[in-house]
């Protein structure tokens, strides 16, 4: 119950800070959005329907389609999602005003605020709706991080949208989305790169009491066989964050400068009391 109540109040503020970013930056300076929403503020412009409630009767919609996708926890706190959504875009519609026609101003803001709003309900377990329901589907199927399957659903929504809000304000959009992407995905995934690194060396034992004495760094030792050689050796594997790469590469050559130095980015980790 209190981890529920936690993610509900990372819900309820993602919730208003998106709806913020709609109706305090995106549409009193014409801009447009990616996905469902995007299709409400066009419906906006077009015919003066209420946000909130162009958005709820969308999203329900492929929350009906998609949810057999997602567990009751999941589908549960999409639904709640959207009712605060929707009920904070017809709440803070009309608060905004143009930016004295500094449009990319605005589109960095409208990124900022969707992204951070996206961001927090991503993090609590739900989704907003519309196409964010179909970038968790491809994060699952093919392993695409969230911000970048969103990117590529929106940018057919906001091609669709230039023949209403013009050219230049749909590359406005596109820069809005893309902050919005980069901004998701530091939220869901964390700022800190972390990197996974492999060394082979002869000297694996000295190097793996070294790690763990200058580092603190826990070590997993694999064990393997040289394809040429056949000789037995110990794979180091260990996961560092970027800034401590260069603390790694010196004290490894200080004791074997032949060591073979492997590295590539990590995107998530999941384990209960790791610390980046």
């Amino acid at each position: 119950m209190k981890i529920f109540s936690k993610d509900l109040i990372l819900l309820i503020i993602g919730s208003f800070i998106f709806a913020i970013g709609i109706n305090y930056f995106a549409i009193p300076n014409k801009l447009s959005e990616g996905g469902i929403i995007g299709i409400t503020i066009v419906t906006y412009y077009l015919f003066g329907w209420s946000p909130g409630i162009t958005n709820f009767v969308l999203n329900t919609s492929l929350v009906a389609i998609g949810y057999k996708y997602f567990t009751k926890r999941m589908t549960l706190l999409t639904i709640i999602s959207i009712i605060f959504t929707s009920v904070f875009l017809h709440i803070t519609t009309g608060w905004g005003d143009q930016l004295n026609g500094d449009t990319l101003l605005a589109a960095l803001f409208a990124g900022l605020a969707v992204g951070m709003g996206i961001g927090l309900i991503f993090k609590a377990g739900g989704t907003s709706g519309g196409t964010t329901i179909l970038a968790r589907l491809l994060n699952q199927w093919l392993g695409w991080s969230v911000g970048s399957a969103m990117l590529i659903i929106d940018i057919a929504v906001i091609v669709g949208s230039s023949f209403v809000i013009g050219k230049e304000k749909a590359m406005y959009t596109l820069i809005a989305v893309y902050v919005g992407a980069k901004v998701i995905d530091a939220i869901v995934e964390g700022t800190e790169e972390r990197s996974a690194v492999m060394i082979i060396s002869d000297k694996s034992e000295e190097i793996l009491q070294v790690v763990m004495d200058k580092m603190s760094r826990g070590v997993t030792v694999l064990e393997a066989r040289g394809g040429y050689s056949q000789a037995d050796k110990n794979v180091l594997y260990i996961v560092i964050n970027k800034r401590e790469i260069v603390q790694l590469k010196k004290l490894v050559e200080d004791i074997d400068p032949d060591t073979y130095i492997t590295l590539h980015r990590v995107q998530e980790i999941f384990r209960r009391g790791y610390k980046g």
